[in-house]
């Protein structure tokens, strides 16, 4: 709260002559609230009991008052008052000089400060400055800042006493007034001695802010130097401006400042030639992310791959792996974890952009087998699930990164997963996530606590510095700080940021693989429907065999997409499926980056469970079937935002829709005729669609689903034929299309 300046009685006629000076009482009888035998005293000349009253006004203690007999033997006056009450007595000297002083003065007082009088400010002659040196500690990542002036010939550091001021609530609240008067402002820092040293609020603004967002017992080192990390480069170079700003002389560690400003100022980030045996072209924004990438592996920094949902998150990364590896740097491996639904996905995209890695994946019923051969490989990828069973084998390398791909996995704190990635030996890490942060500040605390722990405190910490003030009070102050704070660690570009780099659609193949139980069950189909398959053309011939075979086709299929799917009793129990664990892991993500999503199956049964599955996750949507007789409202809903995800049956839905809020399009189970598929993307990629359109289809690996995309690409009317009812299927589908559409899963 804010200090208002005395009222003067206006009915004070005499003149009014004020002396401050020390002299010594002593306290008889019974303790006084100061309880010691030396206090500062001031001593009325000439006043009134007005002006007695009006010092009382403002915390002062007359004699009188004190309920104690006191010698006051040596004070030759007639009026006395004792600086004393709540607050310390060099906070009241404080706001005396401050705010009081000149009212009285302005009132008519005369007022004589006596050079006894300790808590008097002093005049400043002499030369701010601020100084940076390296810490001595086991790492070379820390630095130590001091911040003072010269006073007397001798050099003063301020730091402690701002912190000592920053733990009286009182001068606390008159710092932080003080800081936020942008017009100037003098700050009056108690010395040891006692004394005032006036600061003008421009000089500290900057270090002060800092402090009182990190003031605790540990803010400063016992020298009283603030100690900071290289993380917290960009706040060493604002701090630095600040001082050049108050024409103070800044001493200190060149390279960190460099890092620094190359951390406040992406531009200054040196670009990166592409790795040679990247087998793709890097778009411009993806360039300047390997870049990026490697800025940080350079200065020993961890950072947050952030960028939307189909901008190639992955890919950046493989680059960053192949630049590492054709340095000579990479002298261990590089551990990925990822969420299961997307682990065959690092393996397809690995072998597609970076042949030249040796690529090891930890994933099965037998990966206790490979543990021996980690170092014999560059790139390892297991999945999240498996990091706790895993632990004891991973904990034993030393790996050269640890890329955490989906890395919002791991925001609670308290969860295995976060728990066991911090045992991990790693040199460098890397988060890949669109979204850092999905309900709370502390999922952000999370991450970087994996990255780079202390950098934002420990979480008791950072509740009381950010999370509540930011959360529950609107502190702006706090979120732009906070902000401020992770920007240089976390790169992020949205799909609207680099429309002009994108083409008008992009497809992607989003290969899945089967959950165990479901792996199980596919088999058990493939082996029992295979064989039917046989003798019914054994009996009747390839070209009358057509409904068993779509009937067999179908079963495989509908594995592929949920068990549940199948009205068979050895289904029952199978509960798993990986593609709508895909759509958890995915669609939040989609959601909080604002996309509007068609979602399309041509079975209105899977429909039905993934409206279940979203119900359960909280994400709002609409659907439209053949059942649906109101077509008009969900296609409003979603066209108007209500709803970012549209459910729709191929057949329902395929034609006849202009959905041009839509910017993703999910086909959950291929339709085996790419012109009927094509129809249903065009459902958002047509004239009016003014966004980047992303298609994603999900293929379950190794499955009936994987070969006949295959062969499709190799006879582009076969499915046609076989899933659009006509019988006369000769030259479009033989024996070996049979026989390979029924091959075991690879093992």
């Amino acid at each position: 709260m804010s200090v208002q300046p005395v009222t003067v009685n206006s009915n004070s006629t005499a003149a009014i002559k004020l002396r401050v000076f020390s002299g010594e009482v002593k306290v008889k009888d019974k303790p006084w609230s100061a309880a010691k035998s030396y206090v500062h005293v001031c001593a009325f000349l000439e006043g009134s009991a007005d002006a007695i009253q009006t010092l009382e006004s403002i915390g002062w203690q007359s004699v009188k008052t004190l309920g104690a007999v006191i010698d006051v033997s040596t004070l030759a006056t007639t009026s006395h008052i004792i600086l004393d009450g709540d607050k310390s007595l060099a906070q009241l000297a404080q706001e005396f000089y401050q705010i009081h002083m000149p009212n009285l003065i302005e009132n008519g007082w005369d007022i004589d400060v006596d050079d006894s009088f300790p808590f008097r400010p002093i005049e400043v002659q002499g030369e701010w400055y601020a100084n940076l040196d390296k810490a001595i500690t086991t790492t070379t990542d820390w630095f130590d800042l001091e911040l003072g002036l010269m006073i007397d010939g001798e050099r003063v550091n301020i730091l402690p006493l701002l912190v000592k001021m920053l733990r009286e609530e009182g001068a606390k609240d008159k710092l932080k007034e003080a800081l936020a008067d942008q017009e100037g402002g003098v700050v009056y820092v108690p010395l040891e001695d006692g004394r005032l040293l006036p600061v003008p609020a421009d000089k500290i603004r900057f270090i002060a802010k800092t402090l009182i967002e990190l003031h605790d017992a540990d803010s400063l080192t016992d020298e009283g130097k603030l100690r900071l990390s290289s993380w917290q480069s960009t706040q060493l170079v604002e701090i630095e401006a600040a001082m050049q700003a108050a024409q103070m002389r800044w001493f200190g560690d060149e390279q960190v400042r460099e890092l620094g400003a190359k951390l406040k100022d992406f531009t200054k980030i040196s670009p990166v030639d592409i790795p040679n045996s990247l087998q793709c072209d890097l778009r411009c924004y993806q360039e300047q992310g390997l870049s990026w990438l490697q800025f940080l592996r350079e200065n020993n920094l961890n950072g947050i791959l952030a960028d939307d949902m189909g901008l190639g998150k992955t890919v950046q990364a493989l680059s960053h792996i192949l630049k590492e590896k054709e340095s000579g740097r990479m002298e261990k491996p590089i551990l990925v974890v990822a969420p299961t639904s997307l682990m065959v996905n690092w393996r397809h995209e690995a072998a597609k952009y970076a042949p030249s890695l040796k690529v090891l994946t930890l994933h099965g019923q037998d990966r206790k087998d490979f543990f021996d051969l980690i170092n014999a490989h560059d790139l390892v990828l297991t999945t999240y699930p498996l990091l706790s069973r895993d632990k004891d084998h991973l904990i034993k390398h030393e790996f050269h990164m640890l890329i955490l791909d989906e890395a919002q996995v791991i925001k609670n704190p308290n969860t295995m997963a976060h728990r066991t990635v911090q045992q991990i030996n790693a040199r460098h890490r890397l988060c890949l996530t669109g979204t850092p942060m999905e309900n709370h500040l502390g999922e952000l605390w999370a991450l970087f606590y994996f990255l780079m722990p202390g950098f934002l405190g420990d979480q008791k910490k950072f509740n009381q510095t950010f999370r509540v003030p930011i959360e529950k009070h609107g502190d702006d102050d706090r979120r732009e700080n906070l902000a401020r704070r992770v920007k240089p660690f976390m790169l992020r570009r949205t799909k609207s940021q680099v429309v002009s780099e994108l083409p008008p659609k992009t497809e992607m193949i989003q290969t899945i693989e089967l959950m165990p139980e479901q792996r199980a069950l596919y088999e058990s189909i493939r082996l029992t429907m295979h064989e039917r398959v046989r003798q019914e053309i054994q009996e009747k011939g390839l070209n009358k065999s057509h409904i068993v075979i779509l009937d067999a086709l179908l079963k495989l299929r509908q594995v592929c997409c949920d068990p549940r799917l199948l009205k068979l009793d050895a289904a029952r129990g199978v509960l798993e499926s990986a593609k709508v664990q895909f759509l958890r892991d995915t669609l939040p993500e989609m959601i909080e980056e604002g996309r509007q999503i068609l979602l399309f199956s041509q079975f209105t049964s899977m429909l039905a469970l993934i409206e279940e599955e979203l119900t359960k996750i909280g994400i709002p949507f609409v659907k439209l079937t053949g059942q649906t007789k109101d077509r008009a409202t969900p296609i409003e809903e979603f066209q108007s935002g209500k709803a970012p995800v549209f459910l729709i049956s191929l057949k329902a839905g395929g034609t006849g829709l202009n959905l041009t809020a839509a910017d993703t399009v999910i086909h959950f189970d291929p339709w085996w005729n790419p012109a009927v598929e094509n129809q249903a993307t065009d459902r958002a990629y047509r004239i009016g669609q003014d966004k980047p359109v992303f298609v994603y289809k999900l293929i379950t690996e190794g499955t009936v689903e994987e070969k006949i995309m295959i062969m499709q690409q190799r006879k582009a009317t076969l499915l046609s034929g076989i899933f659009d009812g006509k019988q006369d299927t000769d030259g479009l589908f033989n024996a070996d299309d049979l026989e390979a559409l029924f091959e075991p899963l690879p093992q």
